[in-house]
């Protein structure tokens, strides 16, 4: 289906958040999904990736950077959960007043972190009908390894900068090869997205509870898009939410090798979107 892109700008608790609202040509008010993406990730990443998906299949979408992210405003290369949380709901009522969007059939996917959030914003709007996870990064304190003491070294240096992604081993929020291997090459070249963010944001996304959520949840329908390998959001984590979940539910399982091959590599995304575009096909 032919999509067509706009800037769509709205505000968030007084931020200015700068998104991409995709439109399949068609006359009727449409289903619309609003999509949240990996930490640090801007919209002409991976949520733009799959809100370019959604919208072939026939959804509005509106894929978005967080505040203190990209061309958004806010605290640079921050990370705010409630801030974060709070933009999900701005931009569920940036879509429920466009014209081209049916406001009664509205979901949320996120990937990676975004599918945290994605699942706590969902279970604090009932306004949201249904809600996807790819990928997702489902954090909780509870099952956090040094969480007492990992909170005092975030704390103490709160507002200092650090690589997002390095090379070779370096000191990093995302440490390891494997976010270098996408964010640090051309993979994810977009002009907006930094190389940085604070430590306060590691103590932001330690603290973060999405995984009790869940319950939470109602009988909001859940879709839960998972690698079978994962080393940087738990495949563990992802198998208790879903049986922490009391509305209907789904789960897929797909044999990646790695994290990020649900970001751009064939034929993981085409498997995750065209189930994800079935989910939302079904519940909204």
């Amino acid at each position: 289906m032919a999509v067509h892109l706009q800037g769509l700008a709205f505000v968030s608790e007084g931020i200015a958040i700068s998104g991409h609202l995709r439109l399949p040509r068609d006359g009727r008010a449409l289903p619309a999904v609003a999509v949240t993406g990996p930490f640090t990730g801007v919209k002409e990443q991976v949520a733009g990736t799959y809100a370019q998906r959604l919208a072939e299949a026939g959804f509005v979408t509106l894929a978005f950077d967080h505040r203190g992210f990209g061309a958004s405003g806010g605290r640079r290369g921050h990370e705010d959960t409630q801030g974060k949380l709070a933009d999900l709901r701005a931009a569920v009522s940036a879509l429920a007043a466009h014209p081209a969007v049916d406001a009664d059939r509205i979901g949320l996917l996120g990937v990676c972190l975004g599918g945290g959030y994605a699942v706590r914003a969902a279970a604090q709007d009932p306004r949201v009908r249904a809600v996807a996870g790819i990928a997702g990064g489902y954090n909780s304190p509870e099952f956090s390894d040094g969480y007492r003491a990992a909170l005092r070294a975030f704390v103490e240096r709160y507002d200092e900068y650090i690589p997002a992604v390095a090379e070779d081993g370096g000191e990093a929020a995302m440490g390891g090869d494997e976010p270098w291997a996408y964010y640090g090459t051309a993979r994810a070249a977009a002009p907006a997205w930094e190389n940085r963010v604070t430590r306060g944001s590691l103590h932001s996304l330690m603290t973060f509870d999405a995984l009790g959520a869940a319950p939470l949840l109602g009988r909001t329908p859940l879709l839960v898009v998972h690698g079978k390998v994962d080393a940087y959001c738990s495949p563990d984590l992802a198998a208790r939410l879903f049986e922490r979940a009391t509305g209907p539910k789904r789960i897929e399982w797909l044999d990646c090798e790695r994290h990020i091959d649900l970001y751009d590599n064939e034929p993981y995304v085409t498997h995750a979107a065209k189930t994800t575009a079935d989910f939302f096909a079904e519940h909204l």
